[in-house]
């Protein structure tokens, strides 16, 4: 019998070590795993999506950007990208974070930084209405060098805050142009098929005074919050970390001239250990400075820009406020309607109550005279039977008997004004 080779013998080592120098992991086979079939899948999750990038000069690029990059790029939390999923329907929203802000609202679902707006390449009117606004609206700016007091964060969320404002309002216009002329048809026809109608309406007014109440109660959150006003100034933020990075590089390249040790032949002998002391002092000087001026700009940007800030929300707020009205108003007025054909419902129930108890005393009064008649109809021994004109005078008294006990209870029903008069 003839010997098995040994797979780790001198001959095969070499085969083996500069495998592993080259880098490919080897197979049982002692081949490297090239042209696996399962070796270009992605990962789960990690699939790129078309986004739109909007600049500061309005100009547009379209890119191709997977989960992990947007929330490297932007500093964002994975649950925050999911209000950004259209397969997902969240409520309208407004999120603050510490370098960008994510709006949801309405169709409009975009990243905004200090720098630039991030929104899905969707075809969706609204997506496009606001791209093309936002464009022409820096391009203009950018031409005519006008100077707006509002960072570009402000603008693209004003932009998204005035879109949405007016899509919610145009659907209301829409659903009143299309109510009141069915309540007024309603309220003179009272059938089935416009009971549907409404019906169907009232669920639409139902849905949409969700939405709005939803924006409303975020721009009355964000208001009421100064800290979440704060943190939405981007802009500044981002100057502040410049400054504070600029300041930390001059700090460390004063502490490496320090350490360095590096003295000037014509500087006098001093001390040992005097250099060093001054240089702290005025490191920690300058320190002071720097923290001073720190303390008094962000104290500048929480005084100032949330004001700014609470007047653009402000302004939009009473906006969404007036929708809300509007819709208030046009569920009361479905409201009065409803009353209004329970009041005839009910008229109408009252008249047939009316006439069932008229009914009811005729059919009492008509079987008195029914059982007049039976009596005289059997067979009976008497005189009476005996003469013809007899049943005559009978049937004639029984008729004014019976219409002057029917005339009775007609006046009863009316002293009791169970008919009105």
């Amino acid at each position: 019998m003839g010997e098995q080779p040994d797979p780790f013998s001198a001959s095969t080592l070499p085969d083996f070590i500069s495998s592993q120098k080259i880098g490919r992991p080897v197979t049982l086979e002692g081949q490297s795993n090239r042209g696996h079939p399962y070796s270009g899948l992605k990962k789960r999750g990690q699939s790129s999506r078309s986004w739109v990038k909007i600049d500061e000069n309005g100009n547009s690029t379209v890119l191709e950007l997977d989960k992990a990059t947007i929330m490297k790029r932007c500093s964002l939390p994975s649950r925050d990208l999911r209000l950004l999923d259209p397969l997902f329907i969240y409520p309208s929203s407004i999120l603050g974070r510490e370098r960008a802000i994510v709006v949801s609202l309405e169709k409009i679902r975009c990243i905004i930084t200090a720098e630039e707006v991030i929104l899905m390449n969707a075809r969706d009117a609204s997506v496009v209405q606001y791209q093309s606004e936002l464009c022409k609206r820096l391009q203009s700016n950018q031409n005519l060098n006008l100077k707006d007091d509002l960072p570009f964060e402000f603008k693209a969320l004003e932009l998204v805050l005035e879109l949405s404002c007016l899509s919610l309002d145009a659907q209301v216009n829409e659903l009143e142009m299309e109510v009141y002329p069915v309540l007024d048809e309603l309220a003179s026809n009272i059938s089935t098929l416009n009971l549907e109608h409404v019906r169907r309406l009232k669920g639409r007014l139902l849905a949409l005074t969700q939405k709005v109440q939803k924006v409303c109660d975020e721009i009355e959150h964000l208001m009421d919050d100064d800290d979440d006003m704060a943190e939405m100034y981007l802009t500044e933020k981002k100057e502040r970390s410049e400054a504070h990075a600029s300041v930390e590089l001059e700090d460390n390249l004063d502490d490496d001239f320090g350490s360095s040790g590096i003295v000037s032949k014509s500087a006098p002998v001093s001390p040992v250990g005097s250099t060093s002391g001054n240089l702290g002092k005025l490191q920690r000087a300058f320190s002071s400075v720097v923290g001073s001026h720190r303390s008094l700009l962000s104290s500048f940007s929480t005084g100032e820009n949330i004001d700014q800030l609470e007047m653009l929300l402000e302004a939009y707020f009473v906006v969404v406020d007036n929708t809300l009205s509007k819709l208030s108003s046009l569920k009361e007025y479905i409201d009065d309607t409803e009353d209004l054909i329970n009041i005839k419902l009910g008229n109408v129930q009252n008249q047939l109550i009316q006439f069932q108890l008229l009914l009811t005393a005729a059919t009492f009064v008509a079987a008195i005279f029914a059982a007049v008649t039976a009596v005289f109809g059997m067979n009976l021994q008497d005189s009476v039977f005996k003469d013809p004109t007899m049943f005559q005078w009978v049937l004639l008294v029984t008729g004014i008997g019976c219409g002057l006990l029917y005339f009775g209870f007609v006046l009863y029903f009316k002293h009791k004004k169970v008919f009105p008069l």
